[in-house]
């Protein structure tokens, strides 16, 4: 099978949405999706052959945002190597606290209070049953 028809017989074969590898111009992702007729996500990462595209720029050629950046992720991970190194190296974590988000800020972000309280709704309910 031609690399060409690969995304054709995924489709084919059921597939809702195709992840191309390594496209390098708008107008390749463009004549991808008119090719396969269903949606394209962007494979863009940092260190790849994929420009960074906005989001804006990846819309006009019909193509979704990766939902899951690898951005974060690396940023994440210099973020833990430098509170490694400083417990490493001043054998505590203090001096890094500032960087961290507090436990406060996590819940309120994830609504978490609520979420328990569905929780709790949730299994008194089956309690009484």
């Amino acid at each position: 099978m031609r690399q060409s028809t690969v995304p054709a017989a995924c489709v084919e074969a059921g597939a809702d949405m195709i992840f191309p590898e390594a496209i390098t111009e708008l107008a390749m992702y463009s004549k991808f999706a008119r090719a396969v007729q269903v949606p394209i996500l962007a494979n863009i990462t940092e260190f790849g052959s994929t420009p960074l595209y906005t989001v804006e720029e990846l819309r006009s050629a019909d193509v979704f945002p990766h939902p899951v950046s690898p951005f974060a992720f690396r940023a994440m991970s210099k973020a833990a190597l430098s509170v490694y190194h400083t417990i490493r190296k001043e054998e505590s974590q203090k001096n890094v606290i500032g960087l961290m988000q507090t436990r406060a800020e996590l819940y309120d972000y994830l609504d978490y209070h609520a979420f328990e309280q569905k929780l709790d709704a949730i299994f008194s309910k089956e309690e009484k049953i």
